[in-house]
């Protein structure tokens, strides 16, 4: 993987307009371990030309057609997956087999389920005297996180192409090595010219260009709520559509009619699904809410989870389940949280702000932390962390969890537990999230993922996924 600072348009690689480029660090040691360009606005309008060039010939190749080519980036992919693992835990700090698992894994199954789509779905409906047919909406700008950056990369790209949209693409520019490796696979597979093109950079430098390019035809943004706010504002300059996939601060109700050994799994499955990639997770489970009675049950379940499971330590070594955070500007925020917690009078449970022991000094690595006590008007309980600190919350009855629940700005996630499987379903539906993990239920790579509220706009992966990227049009007959 070549370290100059190139972009790539229309089917090559060439340098960027920018003079600057942007150093990559190695989550686990804090080394630089890659450099990309630091593009441009103008590098932007390069791309954007490259894209809207292609569109038309793209688009109006048949869905087989178009499904090949999604297969063929997969098998690539797959090809280099092992490569690919290890550029992302550098990134991010998600172990090694994790990764492999989870980020590559699922990156690949998009481009799979992409294809699948693109040849299943069903263009064209008669609504009396009218054919609604749907068709490629046009040139779609992705701009992608660095928390799982192949995986989200692969829920816009892959989707978009299936459905016949040409592309360009923003990566972070905390995590944009694993965005050139699979741009290598794309074009060792000769996809047309102008089809697929990457410009690395800056969000206030590349991504508000992308934003406000009157040539895209729809903006794919995954991040932070500010974030998405401003893509949003700078878009509606032009009246582009936006789909928005932001933040998160999802509540795991745990009902008062578990018995003790269920309650227990609940608890450890929910400390589990709060620190999955060192908390750096749109959809964890950060807030965990349990029966007064039953706090100091959860506090000891919890603390225990931390101590037999997430020791942070190197992301290679062998079976980590928890490593490092992806930058330092991460480690300040979540440790400026913990703090906040502690001041606020929040129950420290577990971790704390103290630095771990046992890892590279140089690496981006903060405490697993649990609180308990937490009232829902504390920071720790309102503010999306992005790292791994969980917030016991206690409850007084069902109605009351609910509110306290719904008392978010943020509507992602959510999950409940319950012995009674129709008890669950039914709390489950008063939630105001994209989704609910009910009794434990795992993620399904094929639902509609996203949210409610300051959580976003807009669907990804599965056929709601694939819809995101196709225009209905109406022919009367």
């Amino acid at each position: 993987m070549s370290p100059q600072p190139l972009i790539y348009v229309a089917g090559s690689w060439i340098p960027s307009e920018g003079t600057g480029s942007i150093d990559v660090y190695d989550s686990s040691n804090g080394k630089v371990f890659g450099t990309v360009a630091s593009g441009t606005a103008a590098d932007v309008d390069k791309a954007v030309a490259a894209a809207r060039a292609a569109f038309d010939d793209w688009s109006g190749r048949t869905a087989d057609e178009r499904a090949k080519w999604c297969a063929a980036i997969a098998d690539g992919l797959d090809a280099r997956a092992d490569e690919m693992a290890d550029v992302i835990a550098r990134e991010t700090g998600m172990p090694l087999w994790l990764s492999k698992r989870i980020q590559v894994t699922l990156a690949i199954g998009s481009f799979r389920q992409a294809a699948e789509l693109a040849t299943s779905f069903d263009y064209e409906r008669t609504i009396g005297n009218s054919l609604v047919v749907r068709e490629a909406i046009g040139v779609v700008g992705a701009i992608t996180p660095w928390n799982y950056p192949l995986h989200q990369i692969g829920c816009k790209v892959a989707y978009a192409l299936a459905a016949g949209c040409t592309v360009v693409l923003k990566p972070s520019e905390v995590a944009p090595l694993d965005a050139v490796l699979l741009t290598e696979v794309i074009d060792s597979v000769g996809l047309p010219a102008g089809v697929f093109n990457l410009v690395n950079g800056t969000g206030p430098e590349v991504g508000e260009a992308i934003a406000a390019h009157p040539d895209i035809d729809l903006v794919s943004f995954t991040g932070s709520t500010r974030a998405g706010e401003r893509v949003a504002e700078v878009a509606a300059r032009t009246l582009k559509q936006v789909s928005l996939e932001l933040g998160g601060k999802s509540a795991n109700i745990l009902l008062d009619d578990l018995d003790d050994e269920t309650f227990e799994r609940a608890v450890r499955d929910g400390v589990s699904k709060c620190y999955l990639n060192s908390g750096q997770t749109c959809l964890a489970l950060t807030r965990m809410l349990v029966p007064s009675e039953r706090l100091a049950a959860a506090e000891e379940f919890a603390a225990d989870e931390v101590t037999r499971k997430f020791t942070p330590a190197d992301p290679f070594a062998d079976r980590a389940r928890i490593g490092p955070l992806a930058s330092q500007a991460q480690v300040d925020r979540v440790v400026g949280y913990i703090e906040t917690g502690l001041s606020e009078g929040a129950k420290l449970v577990a971790g704390g702000p103290q630095r771990p022991e046992g890892v590279d000094p140089d690496g981006f690595f903060v405490s697993p932390t649990v609180f308990s006590e937490v009232r829902n008007d504390m920071t720790i309980a309102r503010e999306e962390i992005f790292g791994p600190v969980l917030s016991i919350i206690g409850y007084e009855g069902e109605d009351e969890a609910v509110a306290i629940a719904n008392d978010t700005p943020y509507g992602l996630s959510g999950g409940v537990w319950s012995g009674d499987a129709d008890r669950a379903m039914a709390v489950a539906r008063r939630l105001r999230t994209g989704q609910v993990d009910v009794n434990g239920g795992s993620f399904n790579p094929a639902a509609p993922f996203g949210g409610y509220k300051r959580s976003g706009y807009g669907r990804e992966n599965g056929p709601y996924g694939f819809e995101e990227f196709l225009q209905v049009k109406s022919l009367q007959l």
